[in-house]
């Protein structure tokens, strides 16, 4: 079996290709840019994905738009790449102090402030081109989400529910989708957004739950620590709220009862995300956060047959 190597990061895949197959002067730029920990960029594509298959469904497609799929799938990857240099650029002496990050290729010196910021405009250059494909009004759809990415990494400082922020910014995916198809918005849209948020906002109070040791003692603010031992209550209102707005989202989009069962599924695993939380158990969080991947695609998948069975 493959070993990660002694410089790769603890919530980074083990033995992922990026620490093993890369060259050694491009490996701290992939860290930089998290390509090792592939989950967040799953997450930030999943909503692109529904709102996609949820504006099929709406427009009678018989599937969600593969071109915009692919699109969305390189920009996610562009983007959460540029998200994350974003973040430790901002994060560089925090990060120095929190035991999960002082790694980190900024904080361990790695990669120098000019080469984070050099490779931090190349990103945003892909997630542009990826952007410019899109209709004028998904185009100003994308660019309206800047200043909450730009926010994001401050809110910790004072605010005590950053992941809303976080959710503000990684669940605009869910307009994405829809403005690509339609060049607008609708109340299914917005739904499926707010429903996005909430799922961020839980999903991340339990990765939260690695560092709340780390941020108590640096005076980092987080959902984990707002909730604190009601942890799990907290979670579950999000997830409760997830599964009510996209719910909204369906009926508003006439979806049929493929995608009804398919949500039904992803709460259920949200459900069970809830029940296995312990706030002592640092690599459970980390495998429960993980676990949205699938659950996100089990809901993508039931909106998709929705597509093909209407079709027929």
């Amino acid at each position: 079996m493959d070993r990660p190597v002694a410089s790769a990061l603890p919530d980074a895949v083990r033995g992922h290709w990026a620490d093993r197959l890369a060259p050694a002067g491009l490996r701290p730029y992939l860290r930089l840019a998290r390509i090792e920990r592939p989950i967040g960029w799953w997450l930030l594509l999943l909503p692109c994905w529904w709102s996609a298959a949820l504006a099929a469904l709406a427009a009678g497609r018989p599937w969600p738009d593969p071109l915009h799929g692919l699109l969305f799938l390189v920009g996610a990857i562009a983007m959460r790449g540029a998200g994350c240099t974003y973040n430790d650029i901002v994060d560089r002496d925090l990060d120095t102090r929190v035991e999960r990050t002082r790694n980190r290729p900024l904080p361990s010196g790695q990669v120098s402030l000019k080469g984070a910021l050099a490779f931090l405009v190349l990103q945003c250059l892909v997630g542009l081109g990826v952007l410019l494909q899109f209709n004028a009004f998904a185009i100003a759809t994308g660019f309206a989400s800047l200043g909450i990415v730009g926010l994001y990494p401050f809110m910790k400082r004072f605010f005590w529910m950053p992941q809303i922020v976080l959710g503000l910014a990684f669940a605009w995916g869910a307009l994405m989708g829809w403005a690509a198809v339609f060049a607008s918005l609708s109340l299914a849209a917005v739904a499926l957004y707010l429903g996005s948020i909430a799922w961020v906002v839980g999903y991340d109070t339990i990765y939260a739950l690695q560092d709340i040791e780390d941020d108590e003692v640096v005076g980092i603010k987080s959902s984990a620590r707002f909730f604190g031992e009601r942890v799990r209550l907290g979670v579950a209102a999000c997830y409760v709220l997830t599964a009510l707005f996209m719910a909204a989202a369906f009926i508003l989009a006439d979806a049929g009862p493929l995608a009804f069962v398919g949500l039904g599924l992803f709460a259920a695993h949200l459900a069970w995300q809830v029940a296995r939380i312990d706030r002592q158990d640092g690599a459970g969080a980390l495998r429960l956060f993980r676990s949205n991947r699938d659950a996100g695609l089990i809901l993508f998948a039931a909106l998709t047959l929705e597509c093909l069975v209407r079709s027929l």
